[in-house]
C-alpha cells in the first residue's frame, strides 16, 4: 500500500518514444486524491515540453480499477469551498491532459467512473480491458460530471446516448462501450498492455510535428463549422511545410526506405 511519501502517479519512458503514466493508488481503487493530482500534474508539464515522447498511455495500476474518480473518503471531510476547490483542481488536471500536444491513449485496465471516466475521455483513443466497466455515474451521487464529462461525452457518442448513460448513471461493460464508441477496442485483460503498446508504438513512428498538428486540426475542428475547420487544417498543414521531416519524409519515401524523423 502507498504511504505518505509513496508515488501515486508513476511515470516510465520507453525506448519506443513512448511514455507510460499510471495511476498508482490500487489499494483505493487509483481514485484522484489531491497528493495524486498534484504528482498529476507535474507529470503533464514535464511530458508537455518533452521532444522525445511521441505518444502516452494512460492506465492505472492493479487489474480492478483504472481510475474510480474522486475520492470520496477525503472528500466527506472537505468543506463546501474544499469541495468546490477540489472540483476545479480535477477538472484542470483533466484539461491538462487533453491538451497534451502529443497523441494520449487511455488503456483501462478495470473500472473507471466520474473523474475516472472523465480521464479517459480527455484522451485521444481508448482501449479497455474486458473486465473493465465505466460510467459517468454522478448522478446517482445528487452531482453532475465536474470535469468535462457533460462536454465530451456528447461530442464522442452524440448528445442522446450521453443524456442516457449521464441522467442513468449507467454503467456500461466494455463491450457495451465498444459498441457505442465510448472504446475503441476491447481486449482481454493479458492483452491490454501489449496491444497499447503496440499502438503507441504504431504512432510514435510518425512525423512527430504532423502528429500534434493532426491532433490539433481534429480537435479544434470538432468546436466549429466545417469552413472554419478547413481554415484550421489548411493552417495545421502549412506549419508543416518548413519542416525537416516533411523533407525527410519525401526523400525516403523516394529513396524506398523508412524516414528518420527528428520532429524538426
Amino acid at each position: 500500500m502507498n504511504d505518505g511519501s509513496a508515488k501515486n502517479v508513476l511515470i516510465e519512458k520507453m525506448s519506443s518514444s513512448v511514455a507510460i503514466i499510471t495511476l498508482n493508488r490500487p489499494e483505493a481503487a487509483n481514485a484522484l486524491s489531491k497528493k495524486l493530482l498534484f504528482e498529476f500534474h507535474g507529470i503533464l508539464q514535464e511530458l508537455k515540453n518533452d521532444g522525445d515522447i511521441r505518444a502516452v498511455i494512460l492506465t492505472g495500476a492493479g487489474e480492478k480499477a483504472f481510475c474510480a474518480g474522486a475520492d470520496l473518503k477525503e472528500r466527506k471531510e472537505m468543506s463546501e469551498n474544499e469541495a468546490r476547490r477540489t472540483v476545479r483542481l480535477i477538472a484542470g488536471a483533466v484539461s491538462e491532459l487533453a491538451s497534451l500536444p502529443q497523441p494520449v491513449i487511455a488503456a483501462l485496465n478495470g473500472a473507471a467512473f466520474g473523474g475516472g471516466m472523465e480521464l479517459a475521455l480527455a484522451c485521444d483513443l481508448r482501449i479497455g480491458s474486458l473486465n473493465a466497466q465505466m460510467g459517468l455515474t454522478e448522478t446517482s451521487l445528487g452531482i453532475i460530471p465536474g470535469a468535462g464529462g457533460t462536454q465530451r461525452l456528447p461530442r464522442l457518442i452524440g448528445p442522446g446516448k450521453a443524456k442516457e448513460l449521464i441522467f442513468t448513471a449507467k454503467r456500461l461493460n466494455a463491450r457495451e462501450a465498444e459498441s457505442i464508441g465510448l472504446l475503441e477496442y476491447a481486449v482481454p485483460a493479458n492483452q491490454l498492455q501489449e496491444t497499447a503498446l503496440k499502438w503507441a508504438a504504431d504512432i510514435a513512428k510518425n512525423a512527430p510535428l504532423a502528429l500534434i498538428q493532426s491532433k490539433v486540426a481534429i480537435n479544434k475542428g470538432l468546436e466549429v463549422d466545417l469552413e472554419t475547420g478547413l481554415k484550421i487544417e489548411e493552417l495545421a498543414y502549412s506549419a508543416l511545410i518548413p519542416s525537416q521531416d516533411r523533407l525527410e519524409g519525401l526523400k525516403a519515401f523516394a529513396e524506398k526506405r523508412p524516414p528518420v524523423f527528428k520532429g524538426r
